[in-house]
């Protein structure tokens, strides 16, 4: 069963494009008559939970975690949806099938995950569908160290994931070999004083902060920590029932977060996601602050103060034009990867470089972390408002000038990974006509079947007809087959 349909687990005690599932066959209720092939994709593995993601594939994960990494110690976390503590208990029996012991964290911020596998030097599994719907799951692999697997590690996890599912992996370790579940009670706070060690002994007093948790994993650890440097902490969405993650709240929509800032008379206001490996902001307006101009802030403040790393900042080909216009005007340079933290990180890592993101809030500062952390990124930007002494919307504004920009969202049926090459001459008409004003982009979703279609201009007008001239041609394509 599914969504509301899930049995709820209860402890004694504890603290995005491509199908993420193949060739799934047999009937409800029974063991299927083929296996299925686990693709990870921009973010882990990621569809409906007891349905895409089963609790035979998370066993295998777990199992296969071990299984490619040697590791003698998994940790596991997982954020607030009902379908977690099921997922978890099955994560957590892979591992110990494997020999190796579970340390299990219980709900979590995906970046307490990361920080804990980085202190430890263990890999680790957060459970989590990001900013998805509460009925959706996923599992998302932290190599030991706390990073994002790169393509190898991936490729060999899938492998075995494989062999699992199809019954071929061997058996695993008897009597005394068999690991056990553990608990680490430190690890959030461990990674709380992390976090607020970012503002270097500054504090935030006198900083009136609305902050939006999205029903999600930050509930209790996102104010807590704020309140500690001082900040005036007034928070919104931090019940979480299973399945109210993400429901009209957080930085997927945060229009309640705005109405509440501008009802209080907030200084500013920060949303994370369900997992919060992600934030945005509002000013005290009300206006949405988005990943571009929390990077292009931050991008702009550590160049002037000689701690940009490089000189150079990273982010994906989703970025506002008005953003790479904004870095040249600084000086800065700018890397373009695809979209997906892991391309951001794998980046940050070659070059050397300190600082790389995404526009969706996913922020990287790779000398204070190893994966993108929605309340190290809200920390940061509330001490360089703190010691700017102006509001957001005054420094937002001057960082940047954002570039109306159209999203549009095209279901296919098949994925069409050579979209943007089969439809070459549509793009370049558009990019005719569009000039040096603005600029298109096609990919598919590496979460959702879905090919996203972007278009900037000058006006919204502009780029709203070149949006959806593309998305006709693609739906075209996509029907034609």
């Amino acid at each position: 069963r599914t969504g509301e349909g899930v049995q709820e687990v209860r402890a004694q005690e504890g603290p995005q494009g491509a199908p993420v599932l193949e060739a799934l066959t047999g009937t409800s209720g029974t063991a299927p008559a083929a296996t299925v092939a686990i693709r990870f994709g921009t973010d882990g593995v990621r569809g409906l939970a007891n349905d895409e993601i089963t609790v035979e594939a998370a066993v295998s994960i777990g199992r296969a975690t071990v299984r490619t990494t040697g590791a003698r110690r998994v940790v596991v976390g997982r954020d607030t949806r009902r379908s977690g503590p099921m997922l978890e208990a099955a994560v957590v029996a892979g591992i110990c099938a494997e020999g190796a012991d579970a340390v299990v964290l219980g709900v979590v911020p995906t970046p307490a995950v990361a920080s804990t596998c980085a202190r430890d030097d263990v890999p680790g599994v957060m459970i989590s569908a990001s900013h998805n719907p509460y009925e959706d799951n996923g599992l998302k692999v932290f190599a030991a160290g706390g990073r994002k697997l790169d393509d190898a590690a991936q490729d060999r996890l899938e492998a075995e994931i494989g062999a699992l599912l199809a019954g071929t992996g061997h058996g695993g370790p008897t009597g005394a070999a068999v690991g056990v579940p553990a608990s680490d009670p430190g690890a959030v706070e461990h990674y709380v004083q992390a976090v607020t060690a970012a503002t270097e002994g500054r504090r935030l007093d006198g900083l009136r902060v609305v902050v939006d948790c999205a029903n999600g994993a930050n509930s209790d650890v996102a104010p807590d920590a704020l309140a500690r440097l001082g900040a005036q902490v007034h928070a919104i969405c931090t019940e979480p029932d299973g399945t109210n993650i993400n429901a009209g709240c957080g930085s997927t929509d945060p229009s309640a977060l705005s109405r509440t800032v501008v009802d209080t008379g907030a200084d500013l206001g920060i949303a994370f996601d369900g997992d919060a490996d992600r934030m945005v902001a509002v000013d005290h307006h009300g206006a949405v602050v988005d990943g571009d101009q929390v990077i292009a802030l931050c991008a702009t403040g550590l160049a002037r103060r000689g701690r940009l790393s490089g000189g150079a900042v990273v982010v994906t080909v989703m970025s506002n034009l008005g953003f790479h216009r904004a870095m040249a005007r600084e000086g800065i340079e700018v890397v373009t990867t695809p979209v997906g933290d892991r391309h951001v990180l794998a980046a940050l890592e070659e070059g050397g470089y300190s600082l790389g993101g995404e526009q969706s809030g996913h922020i990287i500062f790779s000398d204070l972390a190893t994966t993108g952390d929605g309340l190290l990124s809200a920390v940061v930007l509330l001490d360089l408002v703190q010691r700017a002494g102006r509001p957001l919307a005054d420094l937002a504004a001057e960082a940047m000038t954002r570039l109306p920009q159209v999203l549009l969202n095209v279901a296919v049926a098949t994925p069409l990974p050579d979209v943007a090459e089969r439809l070459a001459h549509e793009i370049a008409a558009v990019e005719s006509e569009l000039g040096g004003d603005g600029r298109v982009l096609l990919r598919p979703s590496g979460t959702e079947p879905v090919v996203r279609v972007m278009a900037e201009a000058p006006t919204e007008e502009r780029a709203t007809a070149a949006a959806e001239r593309l998305a006709a041609a693609v739906g075209a394509l996509a029907a034609a087959g």
